[in-house]
């Protein structure tokens, strides 16, 4: 096929070859979204919509499923599909454009009238009778249809994408030369003129909270009729201008919400409780089910979290209980059905399962904890896992088994053993099962590449208790370096975003630490820190001030007023408190305004900021 098309290429459709899976990528490319593709906030109770609701200028809503499958973002320019990203981190997304090539319901190119550049953004799921089809046929058994689907687009040979029945929807849109439509329902109607599929069929319009209930229930009783898996509805504003000045909060915007369904239940005996350790020695009992299918997903472990839930709950080991897949994800138990004469009461363990070591449980703590972090072969793994992540040093071909190995064999103690790994035990690994000296070559290739590495990514790499992605960015961003945040009091800690007094203190309690002070020393003589660079143009009105923009700016976009600001060594919030210096209003401004005005914060409009950036 592929040597016809070449020889004769206006026999492929519009351009494009019908051949798929040709080429087999070694890994997937990461690419920034031009515009975040973020979360959507959720909602569980009448209540809670209630409030959401009240917030509300327009009660024009529209209200479509809640596909349970993968996001996508498929960009379009001149009508042609050019790439296709996952959500990733909603800031960059993995490159899956040949796979999603293989999807029949998204289109190589838009057919009526469409913008310039548009980047159309969906959900790739697997129907359910083509997830059963699947694992009749495949001799990998998927848990449920999301998993099915999740599997099958991230394949690096996308020839196995295409073996798998995928399906697509479109309903939503990210990079935008010009938009067309001025609502949500009409957003549908482009994307089916352009090719896609939406679940316009099963979509409603609602103007109350009686409005959402009812359909909610409705949907709810009909669910099992739906070809495929939902988790609950989308509650969005039909009017897309209304949207653009309602804005978003950090992770999600303000204009929608996911009212999400029950958890489901099923009723199981508990078998055992065991015991898990983690990367900071936190001790997790987990309870040992006798395996019951639980909304298409078969549950045999379910989370217990702690000795005071265990003790809330009145769980006994071989006691029935009632198991729940909660946001019909994560297993939990939620309550005991009946008890048995024959079971027995779970005593937590006073030493570590894994290493021995003394269990404390510290004043004012829930969780109880191994001390032995020196030398906790649970916690080494732990550290070590997290350390060579994907969003961390992301050094390929250290796995779990393979870290697993090397802390067993004594040959990796802590995060700094990595790089002198191949030159202190390279011929021992080459002879063990499994190993060889390409996987050798191949292994060290990727340590040597993460030797060099962004602040950001260090900082969350060595595990500060409390530091997620965000705050290490945040924090790269105010300290511009690992020194200057070592040395750094509370007061400039707190000045962060987001950064409170128990995170403060966890921050200098790490840097104090002996034995963490020589694993860091240890490490920086083996790799190379990317300090943080920024080139800010003096500006006194605003050069360290914190500002937050509200409102519609009529010549600059939220992001591009934001990039102002930045050059010119503002920091931009996301929300008002005491600590803001400005806030910069636009038209329809609202409680950020408010907020300021009773605060006393001074306030901007858009001619004082362009006077002031000038």
């Amino acid at each position: 096929m592929l040597q016809i098309e070449e020889e004769y290429p206006e026999l492929a459709k519009d351009g494009f070859s019908t051949h798929v899976g040709a080429a087999v990528a070694e890994k997937f490319k990461s690419y920034p979204h031009k515009v975040p593709m973020l979360s959507i906030s959720d909602v569980f109770n009448e209540q809670e919509v209630t409030d959401w609701f009240d917030k509300l200028a327009d009660n024009n809503l529209f209200i479509e499923l809640k596909v349970d499958g993968l996001s996508f973002a498929a960009r379009y320019e001149k009508g042609v599909f050019v790439r296709g990203l996952t959500r990733g981190s909603g800031v960059a997304g993995e490159d899956i454009t040949e796979n999603l090539k293989t999807i029949h319901d998204i289109p190589q190119r838009l057919t009526g009238d469409f913008p310039d550049v548009i980047e159309v953004r969906g959900e790739v799921y697997m129907a359910r009778e083509d997830f059963f089809k699947l694992n009749e046929t495949s001799d990998k058994k998927f848990a449920n249809p999301r998993n099915a689907a999740a599997g099958s687009l991230r394949q690096l040979n996308p020839a196995i994408t295409a073996s798998r029945k995928l399906s697509a929807f479109g309903y939503t849109y990210g990079d935008l030369s010009e938009r067309m439509w001025n609502t949500q329902s009409e957003y549908f109607d482009k994307l089916e003129s352009w090719g896609f599929k939406t679940t316009r069929q099963w979509a409603r319009k609602a103007n109350s909270v009686e409005d959402i209930q009812q359909i909610y229930k409705d949907i709810i009783l009909h669910r099992d009729e739906i070809p495929f898996d939902i988790d609950g509805l989308v509650i969005k504003v039909n009017d897309v201008n209304l949207q653009e000045k309602m804005g978003a909060r950090a992770n999600s915007p303000r204009w929608e919400i996911a009212y999400k369904f029950p958890a489901a239940r099923a009723i199981t005996k508990l078998n055992d409780i065991t015991v898990q350790v983690g990367r900071t020695g936190v001790l997790t009992p987990v309870a040992e089910l006798e395996p019951i299918n639980i909304g298409g997903v078969l549950v045999s472990r379910a989370t217990l979290h702690n000795a005071d839930e265990i003790k809330r709950l009145g769980v006994k080991i071989g006691d029935k209980v009632v198991v729940q897949r909660a946001g019909d994800v994560i297993p939990q138990i939620v309550e005991v059905a009946e008890t048995n004469i024959d079971s027995r009461y779970f005593a937590f363990p006073d030493r570590c399962p894994v290493c021995g070591g003394v269990v404390v449980q510290e004043q004012g703590v829930v969780a109880r904890r191994c001390l032995n972090s020196l030398s906790c072969p649970a916690q080494i793994k732990g550290e070590i896992e997290h350390f060579v992540s994907k969003h961390a040093f992301d050094i390929e071909g250290i796995g779990e088994k393979q870290i697993d190995l090397f802390v067993c064999k004594g040959w990796v103690k802590n995060a700094s053993d990595i790089f002198t790994l191949i030159q202190d035990h390279g011929d021992e690994i080459r002879v063990l099962d499994g190993f060889g000296e390409k996987s050798v070559s191949n292994l060290n290739s990727a340590i040597e590449k993460a030797r060099k590495i962004e602040l950001h990514r260090f900082l969350y790499a060595i595990g500060i208790p409390e530091i997620g992605e965000v705050t290490a960015k945040l924090l790269a961003k105010e300290f511009l370096s690992l020194d200057n945040l070592r040395t750094a009091n509370e007061e400039q800690l707190t000045r962060v975003e987001g950064v409170g007094d128990v995170m403060a203190r966890e921050i200098q309690m790490f840097f104090r630490d002996e034995h963490n002070n020589i694993v860091l020393e240890n490490l920086l003589k083996q790799i190379t820190i990317e300090n943080v660079e920024i080139n800010v143009t003096q500006n006194a009105a605003l050069s360290g001030k914190k500002v937050v923009l509200t409102g519609t700016l009529s010549k600059y976009t939220r992001d591009e007023a934001k990039e102002i600001l930045e050059s010119f060594g503002a920091k931009v919030q996301s929300s008002v408190s005491i600590k803001t210096d400005i806030v910069i209003a636009g038209s329809a401004a609202g409680s950020k305004l408010s907020d300021a005005q009773k605060l006393g914060i001074t306030v901007w409009s858009e001619e004082e900021f362009e006077k002031n950036i000038k």
